[in-house]
């Protein structure tokens, strides 16, 4: 059978094909010029560490400078929003963490649609939290620290990194799960977070392993569970909440790379490869497990079903909790 080109489905096949060559062309050619990954985190921290690391490793492979540019505010809306209306060509990029899903899942009117702004580019790495308490409480185990808050009319308290972090919706699951009497502290950041918990202004924190590893190494503070499936290889001793009887308690926190939606598919697996490339040598990988934490390999689909998996669960967290950011 003959088509003449103005039959539809000739003619549409034609300007499909006119309308992605240029894309085509221009992932073959990618990149010609800088990428800029923005962090929505100040400079300094260990995320924006990580991000320079990575940015160094993707230097060498891709030929081209990548410019780390810092967007901190409104736990990480400020840089999401600003990425999800860049131009879908691969030269903007979002250095996202666990807090970028647990964010949108506690807002009361979305800032940014993680299923429908971003295409995601890869995962670096994922680790556990921590569960830690102070040397006041007395505690040793999971069991004993539900049980210690259960003793006090009051409770106690848990701090976080901010409402709508991944510490804060971490601690709330924790407290619908096992039925202990927590608190939450939110503070602006790890930092001053830290320094509450440790005079013992707090009792509990839902810690990332880099804000609370060095206080665990000399004893300051007492690590009763790690919230992975699997015990963390730097503390084999220490049983997983779920081994301690909280069941599917199995939360990580995580580094990793979206674009804006559109981005055309070449280059998302360029980036991907070269992505999971630098993660799984030295010196990222290296810098990963002395936070607790080992590299991921996956693909951008592999990468949207567990953003989207992680968004509907801390969803029901939050609207369970009642938390809500305006």
């Amino acid at each position: 059978m003959k088509f003449a080109l103005s039959h539809p489905l000739l003619r549409n096949a034609v300007l499909a094909a006119l309308l992605i060559t240029p894309f085509l062309a221009n992932a073959q050619d990618y990149p010609k010029r800088p990428i800029t990954i923005i962090v929505p985190f100040a400079a300094g921290g260990g995320t924006d560490s990580i991000a320079r690391m990575l940015a160094k490793g993707l230097n060498e492979k891709l030929g081209q400078p990548i410019i780390i540019d810092n967007k901190g505010g409104a736990g990480g809306a400020i840089a999401a929003k600003q990425v999800a209306g860049s131009s879908p060509d691969g030269y903007t990029l979002l250095f996202v963490t666990s807090t970028f899903v647990t964010h949108a899942a506690s807002e009361s009117k979305n800032s940014y649609d993680v299923n429908k702004d971003y295409a995601p580019v890869a995962m670096l790495g994922r680790g556990p939290l921590m569960i830690v308490t102070h040397k006041s409480v007395g505690v040793k185990t999971l069991p004993q620290l539900v049980a210690a808050t259960k003793k006090r009319p009051e409770g106690l308290d848990y701090c976080s990194s901010g409402t709508g972090s991944i510490t804060h919706l971490a601690g709330e699951l924790f407290r619908q799960k096992s039925g202990a009497n927590l608190t939450h502290v939110p503070y602006k950041g790890s930092g001053p977070a830290t320094i509450d918990f440790l005079a013992g202004r707090t009792q509990v924190f839902f810690a990332t392993f880099p804000t609370m590893l060095q206080y665990v190494k000399t004893g300051a503070v007492e690590l009763i569970a790690v919230t992975s499936a699997t015990r963390s290889s730097l503390f084999p001793d220490v049983p997983t909440a779920m081994e301690a009887g909280i069941s599917n308690y199995n939360i990580s926190t995580w580094w990793g790379i979206v674009a804006p939606a559109g981005t055309p598919e070449p280059i998302l697996a360029k980036l991907n490869a070269v992505i999971n490339d630098a993660a799984s040598k030295e010196p990222l990988k290296a810098r990963l497990v002395d936070e607790g934490a080992e590299a991921y390999r996956g693909t951008p689909a592999e990468f949207r079903s567990m953003l989207s998996a992680e968004l509907a669960m801390w969803k029901d967290v939050a609207k369970t909790s009642g938390i809500k950011l305006d």
